[in-house]
């Protein structure tokens, strides 16, 4: 085929092969090297008594305050008291082409529970793959994606836990450019613990929304949804119990113009019926960048 197209360049006019040359200069290079970074998050999370750390996301916090629930339980007499978090989360993220993802790496939290804030220390790993199952692509049908993220808490003693987290998201955006576009999808969260006499239900997330991206590359966007969870228990006892309530998260981040990520800023907001409130500084840092 590289033969045929070669004869036909060369029966092609002067102009035409000039206009080709052009054409081919504009034609965005395939990178050698994919995307490679450390997608550095920061989170300061506030949650209200008798809940744990739930909303949109499967970072440490929640497998900590999980851990947490095991472990100390049954020293509670009035269940799981207020707490605040910060969070660090380190997964090194590749990405092998424009529809897949794969990222890995641990977490780090502290957590005050009203007798001051904790040693600093690592508290899960994680893996997962983000995959566009589908691309719209100007298209009627919207992109759909899949992220699949399994987390353990550590150290691996009675009362840690394993969560399974799937979200399945579709977008369908309004524009070529995909600058503006609708959002809807489903968050499912599976925990296991390593305790006979606990147990977490699971987690469930109902949500739509929508983005918009300036020409400047700062991007908004909103989700609005249902959470749903089941409660958890330790010998018998109710450590949380199980809820139906609102959940909103508000994401603005810095694009560069190939919309790899520069600068984000989260803010979540969960009712469990009290409101739990959770701020994330992301600040990927990059060793490749295309």
């Amino acid at each position: 085929m590289r033969a045929v197209a070669t004869g036909l360049l060369c029966l092609m006019t002067s102009a035409g092969t000039t206009l080709a040359a052009e054409a081919d200069d504009d034609a965005p290079a395939k990178p050698a090297v994919p995307n490679i970074y450390l997608d550095l998050r920061t989170t300061y999370a506030a949650i209200p008594a008798g809940t744990l750390g739930l909303g949109f996301g499967n970072n440490s916090l929640s497998a900590a305050l999980e851990a947490l629930a095991a472990r100390r339980g049954a020293a509670l007499p009035n269940g799981l008291p207020a707490a605040k978090s910060i969070t660090v989360d380190l997964p090194l993220t590749v990405d092998v082409s424009d529809r897949v993802s794969l990222y890995g790496g641990v977490s780090g939290s502290t957590t005050d529970i009203g007798g001051g804030w904790t040693r600093f220390d690592i508290t899960s790993w994680n893996i997962g793959v983000q995959a566009d199952l589908y691309q719209q692509n100007g298209g009627r049908i919207p992109t759909i994606t899949l992220q699949s993220t399994l987390t353990q808490s550590v150290p691996n003693e009675p009362g840690m836990t394993t969560s399974f987290n799937n979200i399945l998201e579709f977008d369908y955006a309004l524009d070529k450019d995909e600058t503006r576009g609708w959002l809807a999808g489903v968050q499912y969260t599976h925990t296991d613990i390593a305790n006979q006499f606990a147990s977490i239900r699971p987690n469930t997330i109902l949500y739509g929304g929508g983005y918009y991206q300036w020409p400047s590359n700062w991007k908004f966007t909103g989700r609005l949804g249902v959470q749903s969870f089941g409660g958890a228990q330790l010998g018998g006892r109710t450590l949380a119990e199980p809820f139906t309530q609102p959940i909103l998260r508000l994401d603005l981040d810095r694009m560069d113009d190939n919309d790899n990520r520069l600068f984000g800023l989260t803010a979540q907001v969960a009712w469990m019926p009290k409101p739990s409130y959770q701020l994330t500084l992301r600040t990927p840092l990059y060793a490749v960048r295309n």
